[in-house]
């Protein structure tokens, strides 16, 4: 009796061990759905906000061509047009020599590269970029000429063949994270004869060491070229880079020589092929394809007329034979596949991104593909982090979803006055107040972001009362911009809105590279990007902070520091 009694109670406990086993399984598995669905949410933000970026890339691109015809209208005016607009005859310079006569001093303990290089060269510059070293500039020079003859012997696309002794690997956008592309070659393997890979462009800006992974890709080149391809990206792009950090990179870490790296940098991007056709049926190209892709057309375009994704050409480049002339418009190879002229028919279409934590530590993975010999893709995921490995999940999602309401409270803030303006059309009486469902749709007609904005109105608006949204309160706890007190409110958000675009018009008017420009120019510019954009803002406003700014009172303004005086600033580090 006693034995029976005692493997009862036995069979009891462990029933009870089992169902509450399976409680904590499946409370588990709901937390870690919630989390999911959180980090989701985050990536939804930061997808919407660059893509909207991208669309802001191409206005800017409009605003420049704007520029082109209202200098060619008014020729009075074509004295003052910035050298971009209208390049002067280059005088044909000794690269070489110019680059000879740069000394290596005998402090410098990094790489001293010889060429032509070998493979023990680039490993030997792998290990010192791991020790964090900075490779000379006269090193980065003659990597950057030597790679140019390279890629001016090349097609614009570059058809291969797969074999089965020799693997292909194919990674996608890198953009400076140089952790990513050693922890691809570690699982991988390095670059060789029989190690293929096709890098598919953007290569650089963003992060942190964009450099560095040129050099490395550059080198390998050198040492392979015909087993190392490289594809444009949109960032591959000097207008780019002044917006998304790599020029900002060259001149901190080559103040001397930044803007010699800067101006051969510039060539070697026009040179970089635009796609890769693998056995026919396998193209590798960045951006994307439309149905009408005609790989005739890119393989005859001029791409080294492409200086920019930016900026149009000046001269005529392509038959456009809908039209029956030539069109002086060169797409952006990031777009080039959009607008081609005949159809072209593909089975498949994979998008490959090789940059993990791309838009915040913990945010998303990393990915390369490998084609076997009857090109069935074999897909790899990674993720280069030491600090997200020692933080809890809850904590990791935690880091970027805040990251990502901060970005979306900055974009907020800077329509703040279109934001109530919306929000006012659904109130009427002037209650202070509107329905949630009104507030989403408000909030979606101004910010154009296709997000959910329902299920995020609780992150965003300080006090929901019975359904409704008290949409002048919402503001509360958002960022706020530090400005100036004589700046009008429209015009401190203006400035917030573009300030990617002035930037990089300003580095355009600076045709000294000296950091200043007059206030005259100043004044010009500013008439022209307010008449594109449909901006109203009065120009006495802007000279207004623009002299508070001259402290010297000599006439000229320092654009970074004028623009630094309208940074947002975040009120809190945890939550909005």
């Amino acid at each position: 009796m006693g034995c029976s009694h005692s493997v009862h109670n036995e069979t009891k406990k462990s029933e009870k061990a089992m169902k509450a086993a399976v409680l904590i399984q499946n409370w588990y598995r709901c937390y870690k759905a919630r989390l999911e669905l959180r980090r989701r949410q985050a990536l939804n933000i930061f997808e919407n906000i660059e893509y909207a970026d991208e669309q802001d890339q191409m206005q800017l691109a409009k605003f420049f061509t704007f520029m082109l015809e209202h200098y060619v209208k008014n020729k009075s005016s074509a004295d003052n047009l910035p050298k971009i607009f209208n390049p002067e005859p280059k005088q044909k310079s000794d690269q070489e020599t110019i680059i000879s006569l740069i000394e290596v001093p005998d402090t410098y303990y990094g790489p001293r590269l010889k060429f032509p290089l070998t493979f023990a060269d680039v490993v030997l510059l792998i290990d010192a970029f791991k020790e964090n070293q900075i490779l000379h500039a006269r090193y980065v020079l003659e990597v950057l000429l030597e790679a140019k003859k390279i890629l001016q012997q090349m097609p614009n696309i570059i058809h291969i063949s797969s074999t089965v002794s020799k693997e292909l690997t194919i990674c996608g956008d890198i953009h400076g994270k140089l952790d990513d592309l050693f922890l691809i070659f570690y699982k991988n393997g390095l670059p060789s004869g029989n190690n293929r890979y096709v890098f598919n462009g953007d290569f650089v800006d963003r992060g942190q060491n964009s450099m560095e992974v040129l050099m490395v890709l550059f080198s390998f080149l050198l040492v392979y070229p015909n087993d190392i391809y490289l594809n444009r990206g949109n960032h591959e792009d000097y207008l780019m880079n002044m917006r998304y950090g790599f020029t900002r990179e060259i001149m901190q870490k080559y103040k001397q020589h930044g803007a010699k790296i800067l101006h051969l940098l510039e060539e070697v991007y026009t040179w970089l092929p635009i796609g890769t056709l693998i056995d026919k049926k396998v193209l590798v190209i960045h951006g994307g394809i439309a149905d009408n892709t005609d790989l005739n057309v890119l393989e005859q375009m001029k791409r080294n007329r492409m200086r920019s994704v930016l900026m149009p050409p000046l001269v005529p480049a392509v038959f456009d034979p809908r039209h029956g002339h030539f069109s002086h418009e060169l797409t952006p190879p990031a777009m080039l596949a959009m607008e081609q002229l005949t159809k072209y028919e593909w089975d498949q279409i994979i998008t490959v991104f090789s940059a993990s934590n791309y838009y915040e530590e913990g945010s998303n993975r990393g990915a390369y593909l490998k084609l076997s010999h009857d090109t069935t893709p074999r897909f790899f995921q990674y993720q280069s982090s030491q600090i997200t490995q020692a933080k809890t999940l809850h904590e990791r999602v935690d880091i970027v979803e805040n990251a990502a309401f901060r970005i979306l409270g900055e974009r907020m803030i800077s329509r703040k006055t279109n934001l109530i303006q919306a929000f006012q059309k659904y109130d009427p009486n002037d209650t202070g107040k509107i329905s949630l469902s009104d507030w989403a749709k408000a909030t979606e007609e101004v910010l154009e972001l296709h997000l959910p904005w329902m299920s995020l109105c609780p992150r965003l608006v300080k006090t929901i009362e019975d359904g409704y949204v008290l949409y002048n309160m919402g503001f509360k706890d958002l960022p706020v911009v530090r400005a100036p007190k004589v700046a009008k409110a429209g015009m401190v958000e203006t400035l917030v809105r573009y300030r990617s675009d002035l930037k990089i018009i300003f580095n355009i008017i600076d045709k000294d590279q000296s950091g200043l420009i007059s206030m005259d120019e100043f004044r010009a510019m500013w008439k022209l990007f307010c008449s594109h954009y449909n901006i109203d803002i009065e120009e006495s406003h802007v000279d207004q902070v623009a002299y508070s700014m001259d402290l010297n009172k000599d006439g000229s303004i320092d654009f970074n520091e004028f623009l630094t005086a309208f940074d947002v600033v975040h009120r809190a580090t945890n939550k909005l």
